[in-house]
């Protein structure tokens, strides 16, 4: 028997209600697997159960550009897999008609242990979170119905939606949980860090420094497994004239909540540069010397870093040592989140890419 969920997006202000009737019974499950000594996810799969098909129709989707209004933008096009699925080296995005994006595209990954999306957390589930980028005008501006009339009209769509969810039914509701399977399967934990906590690897010293500095001065925010305790903070950044963004208190409307961003993930940080809700911070050196410098003090400003934070250059050192060490190189370059057909020509296409989910 089908339930009902009711999911708000904070952003546009309107409610969607999903159904949620289950994968085709013919559908080959999937066991998401947490990592050793991880938290449990906060993602409810037993409404959206991964199977190998839906995690399939979700790849297709994502790499789709005719999920746009001119079919120049996929979900893949901000956010790039060589980049931990962020927008490499760009402080905002590229959309439709030579526009930019707001805000610098977040990396894509461990998004089953993320209740709330976006810098601001403006959408309070995965399953809705493509439906903002996809009508946005900067974006991919295009309209929902238009997006479904596309996908009914492509035969291979018809066949991997009955093959996902029993029958060639598409809808709103599929399309997104498609989605949201192939984007949950992206999970980074293979680093060195991870390795080395694991026993399999362990630290040159100022690596073994720098993990040092980390835990005194940067956990509070930055906590291991995810490396973010995704609350919302206000990091001390001037506002930006022309964006004007004001973060968490354009979605709660709290004037406490002003100028505040969800604390984002340092893993994969050195490939996912530039930093910051606006990209304002092109390398890692500029984030630490606002840390130590320019933090801008405000009656929001979170308290540990009102009066900076004391870091030295040896420190830096380190700490940036340290930082290279959550890289994981083996999330960058794992065929199953390349486009369609990628592991058909590439060498890295062996069975040690092929096992991460249990069949």
């Amino acid at each position: 028997m089908a339930t009902i969920c009711c999911l708000m997006l904070f952003l546009t202000g309107y409610t969607v209600c999903l159904s949620f009737t289950g994968p085709s019974p013919k559908a080959t499950p999937v066991n998401f697997v947490v990592p050793p000594g991880w938290p449990q996810p906060t993602y409810n799969f037993t409404q959206n159960p991964l199977t190998i098909q839906g995690i399939a129709l979700g790849r297709k989707l994502f790499y789709d550009g005719r999920l746009s209004k001119d079919g120049n933008f996929s979900c893949a096009a901000c956010h790039q897999q060589f980049a931990a699925f962020a927008t490499y080296d760009h402080n905002v995005s590229h959309g439709y008609n030579n526009s930019f994006t707001r805000r610098n595209a977040p990396g894509l990954f461990n998004l089953a242990w993320q209740k709330e999306f976006m810098w601001d957390g403006g959408i309070n589930h995965l399953d809705v979170q493509p439906l903002a980028p996809l009508t946005d005008t900067l974006e991919m501006a295009e309209n929902i119905d238009t997006v479904l009339n596309k996908l009914r009209a492509d035969t291979a769509y018809k066949r991997m939606f009955n093959a996902a969810f029993g029958d060639e039914k598409i809808n709103t509701q599929r399309m997104t949980r498609a989605l949201s399977q192939f984007m949950l399967t992206m999970v980074s934990a293979n680093s060195k860090y991870d390795r080395v906590m694991r026993g399999e690897d362990s630290f040159n010293l100022p690596q073994r420094l720098g993990y040092e500095i980390f835990v005194k001065k940067c956990t509070s925010c930055h906590p291991p497994p995810l490396f973010t305790d995704l609350t919302y903070r206000n990091a001390g950044l001037p506002v930006d004239p022309y964006l004007n963004d004001m973060g968490r208190m354009g979605i709660t409307r709290r004037a406490e909540d002003s100028l505040k961003f969800k604390v984002p993930s340092l893993r994969n940080a050195m490939l996912t540069f530039p930093y910051g809700h606006d990209g304002r911070f092109y390398n890692l050196m500029d984030v630490f010397e606002h840390y130590r410098g320019g933090v801008a003090a405000s009656p929001t400003t979170d308290a540990i870093l009102k009066k900076n934070m004391p870091l030295s250059n040896f420190e830096i050192g380190q700490l940036k040592a340290f930082i290279y060490t959550l890289t994981d190189s083996v999330f960058l370059k794992d065929p199953s989140f390349s486009p369609p057909g990628y592991e058909n020509r590439t060498p890295l296409a062996s069975t040690e890419h092929k096992h991460k989910y249990q069949y």
